[in-house]
């Protein structure tokens, strides 16, 4: 089984407002830049959609470690909050609905098709990549800002 960095970043220019994400992919040699934005929605769903396109940019099953800065991600996957929503019919609790239904359908559908390892990075801290991402996040967010 291929082993995969990915690494991931969203931005949002108000929240909601103009938003980017982005993605690097990388195994072994070979890297693989991924961005995109939307003209209005939310920082987590510019988290969520990086690491989206990211899985789903992957042709085969592989060995895949995410290296992300989205604490609502890791935690929500890591502390099995996703699945449970899920398993709730996307409620949170007895009265909250859980946001983002839609992208956690995905994501969750996505993650059975590979073994996924979450690791959390400190974001605007210097990391290469994750600044890299962001720079690919805001680039996109600012095509659709007025």
């Amino acid at each position: 089984m291929k082993k995969v960095d990915i690494y991931t970043d969203g931005a949002c220019s108000g929240n909601p407002g103009p938003g980017g994400w982005g993605a690097i992919l990388r195994f072994g040699p070979h890297e693989k830049e991924l961005s995109g934005g939307e003209p209005n929605t939310t920082n987590n769903r510019m988290e969520l959609t990086a690491v989206i396109q990211a899985l789903s940019a992957l042709k085969e099953s592989c060995e895949i470690t995410i290296h992300s800065d989205s604490k609502y991600i890791i935690d929500a996957i890591q502390q099995g909050w996703a699945k449970k929503w899920r398993a709730n019919g996307w409620m949170r609790n007895k009265k909250d609905k859980a946001l983002n239904p839609d992208l956690w359908g995905k994501l969750l559908d996505l993650l059975e098709e590979h073994q996924v390892t979450f690791h959390w990075v400190k974001g605007h801290a210097g990391h290469p990549e994750n600044e890299r991402c962001d720079q690919l996040a805001v680039a996109q967010s600012q095509k659709y800002a007025k």
